[in-house]
This record gives structure tokens, sequence and C-alpha cells, in this order.
């Protein structure tokens, strides 16, 4: 009996750190919605649970698999051990982090996990430790439940520590803090790129002109996050604007899948033809397929305007000994559009929409259509739409769309 009892518990603590990396994907993907996403947080946390109930067995569990050096364990060791507050569980988690910092992610993910009045408490001891990383943890901790940490905000926007220091500057996006703007406008132009880029995010999420070029470079150099910066920037300019921007990054092969990423974001139905003419090319007719998307609110599965795969068309790592790309397929999760039908069907439906006017899922930006996306959009389009609230409703915190499912529906109910 004690031999189903271990091997139940066992089953808890692999299923725990797998579903968290599922759901870490999840809330990224264009095909989740808040739905799909609580669904699958509910499975996380029977499996916590389950964890719970067993006591010390699942911690001891938990404390193993620290040595895996995965974020997925490290989450749900960190539940366990921060909820209990436990001395000697928390010293083993943070011990680990401190041998690898990589795996602070999967500790920050489990204080946005736990509710906020859960957390504080630790967040606190952490932000007075003298360890920058600790530091860093307990700043994150706050920001993801949207929560003001006061002083140790400020501090950090004047630490040595440059990662400490670029997640403080997140942080003041985060929490809409533009009494902070002076920190990020002396950040626009330093030299540590992760330091620029979030401060040029939280500037151009807080209005600062000056944020909207860094932001441009940034994507046309093809800095890691230039999808995201490419994002920011058009979101903070004008329609047109936009629109001579998009024709820059579609002049070059290198930027020309930005270019369609772009007219999604721009929601200016005056590209749809473009955009079609652009679902001939296979390397990126599913981003086209998406950025019309993203415009009309036609889901192409749904609608029955998709296709199957190109034969021959390959993308990500393939079986081929000799082929040394190993990235993955950034497409992976998005419908193949059939260009044809989509015509037919923007033919019919072309009068519902206006030239110049800004649309995300069908519906012109206003502040009811975006809280609408918000509770009924895919993720991607929650994303745009909580970041679209943020700038149109200046002071206010930006909606945590990777929140647990269950928080965010609470929340918007």
């Amino acid at each position: 009996m004690k031999q189903v009892i271990d091997s139940i518990v066992q089953q808890h603590a692999e299923e725990a750190a797998f579903l968290w990396l599922l759901r870490n994907n999840a809330v990224h993907a264009p095909h989740y919605s808040l739905r799909d996403l609580a669904k699958l947080d509910g499975r996380v946390e029977a499996h916590l649970d389950g964890l719970r109930v067993a006591g010390e067995p699942g911690w001891d569990l938990c404390k193993t698999a620290l040595g895996n050096e995965e974020n997925g364990e490290v989450f749900a060791a960190s539940v366990m051990a921060f909820e209990s507050g436990i001395e000697s569980r928390i010293q083993a988690v943070l011990e680990a982090l401190q041998k690898t910092p990589e795996l602070s992610k999967g500790l920050i993910s489990a204080f946005g996990w736990m509710p906020f009045e859960q957390a504080a408490p630790h967040a606190q001891r952490l932000l007075a430790a003298d360890s920058p990383l600790k530091r860093l943890i307990g700043l994150a901790a706050y920001a993801v439940h949207r929560q003001d940490p006061g002083a140790p905000l400020k501090e950090a926007l004047s630490s040595p520590d440059l990662s400490l220091k670029a997640r403080a500057l997140k942080a003041v996006g985060e929490l809409g803090k533009a009494n902070l703007l002076p920190f990020v406008k002396s950040n626009l132009a330093v030299e540590d790129l992760t330091c620029r880029y979030w401060a040029a995010w939280s500037g151009a999420l807080l209005g600062e002109p000056a944020a909207i070029p860094v932001l441009q470079r940034l994507a046309e150099s093809g800095h890691a996050q230039r999808e995201v910066a490419c994002a920011m920037a058009l979101r903070r300019m004008s329609v047109q604007e936009g629109q001579a921007w998009l024709k820059v990054l579609a002049s070059h092969p290198e930027t020309l899948r930005l270019a369609i990423q772009a007219a999604g974001v721009i929601g200016d139905p005056a590209q749809i033809s473009w955009l079609i003419q652009q679902m001939a090319n296979h390397a990126i007719a599913r981003v086209a397929g998406e950025s019309f998307t993203c415009i009309t609110g036609v889901d192409l599965a749904y609608d029955d305007l998709d296709t199957d795969k190109p034969d021959g068309f390959e993308a990500g790592p393939t079986e081929n000994p000799e082929d040394e790309s190993v990235d993955m397929d950034p497409d992976e999760d998005l419908p193949w559009p059939n260009p044809q039908l989509i015509e037919r069907w923007w033919f019919t439906h072309r009068v519902q929409f206006t030239n110049g006017t800004r649309y995300l899922c069908g519906q012109p930006m206003t502040i009811e259509s975006l809280n609408q996306v918000l509770r009924t959009g895919k993720q991607r389009q929650r994303t745009a739409a909580a970041i679209e609230l943020a700038i149109r409703q200046p002071g206010t915190p930006l909606f945590n769309t990777e929140a647990p499912g269950f928080r965010q529906q609470a929340l918007l109910k």
C-alpha cells in the first residue's frame, strides 16, 4: 500500500512541474483562451493539492527534484516551501537559486501563484536582503501581483546590479508609476541592452515620446525582444506613422515578418489585401493569417478559412542530421490560411470596416471592446488588449494576462 501511495505522490510532483511548463508556454500561445488557461491551471492546482495533502513525503520529493535544475520543479518546490513557512524548506529553495540564478523564474511564478497576502511577507524579507538576486525576486513578486513595493523599487532603479535594475525598470511600466519616469528616461541610452529595452518599454507604456525611436532601433537591429519592442512602439504611434514604418520594415527581407506582425498591431483594415498576398509565402503565411485575425476577429479554423500544411514545407528542427538548425517553428500553433477563401470572405465583409480606424478582434479599439477581448480573446490578443487599456488609462497597472487563470477570471467578473 505504501508503494502505491508513494507512486501517487511522485506523480503529483512530476505532473505539477510538467504542467507548469505547459502553462508557461500557454500564456503566450495564440490558441489559448482565458478559459483554456484556467482549466490548465486547475490541473496544476490539483497536483499541488496532492503534494500539500501528502505532507512531508510530498516536500521530500519536491526537494529532491530541485536537483534537476528545472523551473517547473522549482515552481512546485517553491509553492510547497513558502506556503508552509518552514524555514528549512525556504532555505533549500533559495540555496538552489543561489547556485543557478536562471531558476528564479520558477520561484517568481510560485509567488504569483500564491495569494498576495501570503506572498507579501516573504517578498518583503527578500527585498531587505543584501543579495541582489533575492531583492530582484522580492521586487518581481510584488510586480506580478501589480503591487507597489514602495522605496525598494526606487532603490533598485539606481542599483549597480544590472539584472535588478532591469527588473525595476520593467516594474515601473507594469505598475503604471509615471512619477518614476525620470529614472526611465535616464536609461534610454545606457549601454546595457536589457536595461535600455525595459526603460524604453516602460517609457512607451507611460507615454514618454523619446522611448519610441529607441524601441524602433531595437526592433530593427534584431534584439531578442524585437517583436515586443516593435509592437509597443506601434501602439504609441498614429496610424499614419505606423503605416510609414511598416513600409520600411516590409522593404527588407530580414524585417518582413515584423512588418506582417506590425499590420496586426496597427489594426488598420487598409492592410488586409497586402496581408492576403503574403499568405502565398509559406514561410510567413501563418503569421499573416494571425494578423488578419487580429484585425477582423475571424477564427480561420472555426470559420473553415484554413487549409492543410503545404507538401514539403519544413519549419523547426528536422530529422536530417546535416541540418544544424534547432530553432523551433514559431508558428507551430497557428492555422494555415487559405488565401482564396479568405479573399472571398474579405470581399463580402470589407464594408463592415473603415480604413484608418484601429481594430482588434473585429471591433474598433475602445475601452469597452478591449475589456471584451480581455475576457474572451486568445492569449496574444488579450496581452495586446491589456497594453492598449493601460495606454488609455494612465496611472493604472497593466493587467497581468500571465496570472493564474482562476484569479484573472475573478478580476474580470
